[in-house]
């Protein structure tokens, strides 16, 4: 059971995973995982645990690590806490006072002199300087003190605070006493900056999918009742006007308009529906008011799918997150050991003192304290996951819904794409061309009445007579459709379907198209030919994708049809009259060692989705195939699996720089601290600087638009 736990007000990077990993520990949980921009923990607990004993624990783990973190359910919401005023802002308020004071009395007691119109100076002595300094120091660090008892407590040894509390303390020690203070200064200055800029990164990656649906206007009786989208049923009927955002999905009923389908798709047009026509959640009316019959509750909707996809897309996280993650455990430590040995070092043999009073910048203390200042792995903790779910959201900005950023990752190293042709690179509007004689058409329409495939829709949209009444209906994917006719037995399907069934098919050339072969009382009747249009944007797609990878089109459509549109498609490889287990075998066969993906739409396609290193799903797929899928494509547009690539491999090249950047300054800036040529003041930009300068590059994935440009409008068949 899938719980969410908010924990809002949690900034700290380095204790998000210390609470995934406590959490995931807990008897009564099978693991945790954070959102960090929602600020969701989302919990996979057991079935037999106690719901406010968990939320106690849970709790519990939070405030040994952070304070003033608001922890609860997400459907029971309580009041934020207010900050804590005096601890975080009053108390280094006045002790930047204290110092700026005494340094001022200290450095410039000339001008004090001057404007008090007395002699200072004999007054202003080292004690005095040392006590103000120390008592500014105290105010400053008290919330870094505090932090460090709370960690130490919890045997949590190794973090930011442990380093800055350390590094800055040496530094006083030897009488560094400003530039220890900066350090301090400049160090929550830098956090408050870092917290701002990832708030900010938070609200910019949140408002790509600002989607949520606030309230419905209800039919009820003869009046329009306002109700929270939870509360809507199916058969509700709703009245959209215009400027709002449909809430659930459904069919119009009543008036005709225009909707906006970009939120969901990305691509700006305008849709016309009228009564009859379906209608997704998410969209907006931006015409006439018009009314809808809700054919899902809410959170079976389209738009609440969506909603749980990205804000559950932390759920599977890349090798690139999971990495940095267990670095960042181990890197800490590391770095205090090294600190250590510098000082064992110089105080064993070191050419310098080990503590040099007259000139402390030399001495081997005041380098490791540097050195501890360097180390905080913050940067990488941060922006790694900031760049993936930002990669994310503009995705699906942009119809592209990714479950989880493991995907997005492994989505650049693919090698090999196999693609589903009906629904993925024709329109799956198939239309009758042909059939044999009416006989076989009644019968064919009689039987596909119960099916809910695209050839079965067109044989029965395209016969208007009534149908025989049949008995005993059952159907078999991926084969064809079987009834009783009185006492005959009827079929309607592939060759080998009516075969199995001992019906002999006549040979005989058949027009280029997909055939339902039809059979009445054991003998063969005929076939209807249905065809199906080739979209152009998958021609265009498909071509760039032979260019870059190994692309084959798997099919259970017969050999002609499956040859037409290969060779439309520029001669790529083709294999058809597949069985579903039989596309599995295939892929398998040709997929090698290489990373695989696949592109389908229709419960046969389930298999195959499942198996592939990444399948994706086409927005009109089964609620079956879209379960099973790595990444759904909303409008049906095979384009959008190209421009889904690019942004992998943007966010991806933007997480590699994330940490090429980091990692390269702090080892230039470690390196410079261990001979003595680095100034502790310095050293903040390789923490704090650092990160606020990834973060912000993680957020140019959002700006970045040019590589997300399609060209050209997809035309709908006639």
């Amino acid at each position: 059971m899938i719980k969410k736990i908010v924990m809002k007000n949690l900034t700290c990077a380095s204790c998000i995973a210390k609470i995934e990993r406590r959490v995931g520990r807990l008897p009564y949980a099978n693991s945790a995982s954070f959102n960090y921009t929602n600020q969701i923990l989302l919990v996979d607990f057991k079935d037999d645990f106690d719901e406010t004993l968990a939320l106690k624990e849970i709790k519990g783990i939070v405030d040994v690590l952070e304070d003033n973190i608001d922890t609860h359910y997400l459907d029971r919401r309580t009041e934020n806490p207010k900050p804590k005023f005096v601890h975080d802002y009053l108390f280094p308020l006045i002790g930047g006072g204290i110092i700026a004071i005494v340094f001022i009395l200290f450095r410039f007691p000339g001008y004090v002199n001057a404007i008090f119109k007395t002699d200072f100076a004999p007054l202003i002595v080292d004690p005095f300087r040392a006590i103000g300094y120390w008592i500014g120091y105290l105010f400053l660090v008290s919330r870094i003190f505090t932090m460090l008892v709370k960690g130490i407590k919890n045997k949590s040894f190794f973090d930011e605070n442990t380093l800055m509390f350390i590094a800055t303390l040496a530094g006083m020690a030897l009488g560094k006493y400003e530039e220890s203070i900066a350090v301090i200064v400049l160090y929550s200055v830098g956090e408050l900056l870092q917290n701002r800029a990832v708030m900010r990164s938070k609200d910019e990656i949140t408002a790509l999918m600002d989607i949520k649906v606030d309230y419905a206007n209800v039919v009820v009786g003869e009046s329009i009742v306002v109700k929270d989208p939870m509360q809507i049923k199916v058969g509700d009927i709703l009245v959209i006007k215009n400027g709002e955002r449909v809430p659930v999905d459904g069919v119009v009923t009543e008036g005709t308009s225009s909707i906006n389908t970009s939120e969901l798709t990305g691509e700006v047009k305008l849709q016309r529906v009228e009564p009859g026509k379906d209608i997704l959640s998410g969209n907006i009316n931006v015409g006439d008011v018009i009314r809808m019959r809700a054919s899902k509750e809410y959170s079976e909707s389209t738009l609440a799918k969506i909603i749980d996809l990205i804000e559950n897309s932390t759920n599977n996280k890349s090798k690139t997150e999971m990495f940095i993650t267990k670095f960042s455990r181990v890197y800490t430590p590391i770095v205090v050991g090294l600190a250590v040995l510098m000082i064992v070092y110089g105080a064993i043999w070191g050419p310098k003192p080990f503590i040099d009073w007259a000139n402390p910048e030399v001495s081997y203390l005041y380098r490791a304290a540097t050195f501890l200042v360097i180390s905080c792995p913050c940067s990488l903790v941060l922006s790694v996951p900031l760049s993936y779910f930002a990669g994310i959201g503009v995705a699906a900005k942009n119809g592209i819904l990714f479950k989880g950023s493991t995907f997005l990752q492994t989505l650049t190293d693919v090698k090999t794409i196999a693609l589903d042709k009906t629904g993925t690179l024709t329109y799956g509007s198939f239309f009758v061309s042909s059939f044999t004689n009416d006989e076989t058409l009644k019968v064919a329409a009689s039987l596909e009445k119960y099916s809910n495939h695209p050839i079965a829709h067109a044989i029965t949209g395209y016969f208007k007579e009534p149908t025989y009444e049949l008995t005993d209906v059952s159907e078999v994917p991926g084969f064809g459709i079987r009834g009783m006719l009185g006492d005959e037995p009827v079929f309607a399907g592939s060759r080998r379907f009516l075969q199995t069934n001992d019906v002999e098919v006549s040979q005989g050339k058949l027009p280029v198209g997909s055939y339902t072969f039809v059979a009445r009382g054991g003998k063969y009747l005929g076939s209807v030919v249905a065809n199906d249009e080739l979209k152009e944007t998958s021609m265009e797609t498909v071509r760039n994708f032979t260019k870059r990878y190994d692309t084959v089109m798997l099919t259970g459509d017969n050999e002609a049809s499956a040859a037409d549109i290969a060779m439309k498609l520029g001669g790529i490889e083709y294999y058809a009259d597949l069985l579903p287990e039989q596309k599995l075998e295939k892929f398998n066969a040709i997929r090698t060692n290489s990373v695989s993906l696949y592109v389908g739409d229709g419960i046969n396609d389930a298999p195959l989705l499942k198996n592939a290193d990444i399948g994706v799903s086409m927005g009109s797929a089964s609620d079956l195939a879209i379960e099973v899928s790595d990444i759904i494509i909303i409008n049906n547009d095979i384009r959008l699996l190209d421009k889904a690539i690019k942004i992998a491999k943007r966010t991806r090249l933007t997480a590699t720089e994330n940490i090429v950047f980091s990692l390269t300054v702090k080892a230039v800036f470690l390196f410079l601290s261990a001979i003595g040529v680095m100034w502790m003041w310095l050293s903040i930009f390789a923490d704090v600087g650092v990160t606020l300068l990834c973060v912000l590059n993680a957020l140019r994935i959002i700006y970045i638009q040019r590589y997300l440009r399609v060209d050209k409008k997809e035309k709908k068949p006639k």
